[in-house]
């Protein structure tokens, strides 16, 4: 006689059977379950996603699936490339293993996944290999990650919460003016310590670029922004101390703190590469 859990499984089995549990699967994410391995736990499904950004959730663990990243891009622009996943807190049911010609190494335990802190590989360091963890149950279960793609040049771990704090070069300075996914002229207001980073309170008298909504507009009749940018415990950082130029990245929605040079510092450089003709690119600085 059948349970009540294997009834109401029945309809879902009917459907992965059919689909092979690709519930949902595009360029960019896919969403399947591990029901389809049933009776066959050494099986191992391909995915393929060719997105700078995505996400992947696997329903009731069993077997393994091998997660590709092949994005659309030429092959030299590979090597600048950096994977960064997310996991989600609720992730649990398997472990999550870097794969290069066979070889595995451990990237993510099971029990980890639910501090949700992001983790970074170079892309030609192998693919990803989602092992499932052996559970008497896995109707509550499920793997499911956020994930990626980072040039190297703008520095894929500078969003990491355990990332060393390091001075920018004057020519690192630079370049992250004309590659950041923010650039903004402001003074630091309220520094708050949450979990494992910091969190800064911006006010921003002028924006020079953002990539999404890191800061918020004060109205028509305010020129200034405020936003908030995290950065990791390790790097010291005081409200109100001057003016800074402000650069970054936005990683899973979060801003993260790159350069940030004093305001008169960055145009003292910016000045005197103008006058060399080594700018990489033009600031408006009136």
């Amino acid at each position: 006689m059948l349970t009540p859990l294997l009834l109401s499984l029945l309809p879902l089995l009917f459907l992965c059977r059919s689909s092979f549990c690709q519930y949902s699967s595009d360029q960019c994410s896919w969403k399947g379950s591990g029901l389809t391995h049933e009776g066959h736990t050494r099986d191992v499904e391909q995915v393929y996603l060719r997105c700078s950004q995505g996400s992947l959730e696997w329903l009731y663990p069993t077997g393994a699936i091998i997660v590709n990243l092949r994005p659309n891009t030429l092959s030299p622009a590979l090597a600048k490339l950096s994977v960064c996943i997310k996991p989600s807190p609720e992730s649990s049911g398997a472990n999550i293993y870097l794969d290069r010609a066979g070889k595995l190494r451990l990237l993510l335990q099971e029990q980890d996944q639910a501090q949700g802190k992001v983790h970074c590989f170079n892309i030609q360091e192998g693919a990803l290999f989602i092992e499932a963890v052996p559970h008497m149950d896995i109707s509550r279960r499920a793997t499911s990650f956020q994930y990626e793609l980072v040039n190297d040049k703008l520095g894929a771990d500078a969003h990491s919460l355990n990332a060393p704090c390091q001075p920018c070069s004057d020519a690192d300075m630079l370049l992250a003016i004309c590659t950041n996914d923010f650039v903004a002229r402001g003074t630091i207001r309220k520094v708050k310590e949450e979990q494992e980073h910091w969190s800064v309170t911006v006010e921003v008298s002028r924006l020079y670029r953002q990539k999404t909504q890191v800061f918020v507009s004060g109205g028509v009749r305010v020129r200034s922004w405020t936003g908030q940018i995290k950065m990791p415990l390790q790097c010291g950082v005081k409200a109100g101390e001057g003016d800074f130029l402000f650069t970054g990245a936005v990683r899973f929605g979060e801003a993260w703190m790159g350069c940030a040079p004093r305001y008169k510092d960055f145009l003292r450089v910016y000045n005197e590469a103008e006058k060399q003709g080594t700018n990489p690119c033009h600031v408006d600085t009136n």
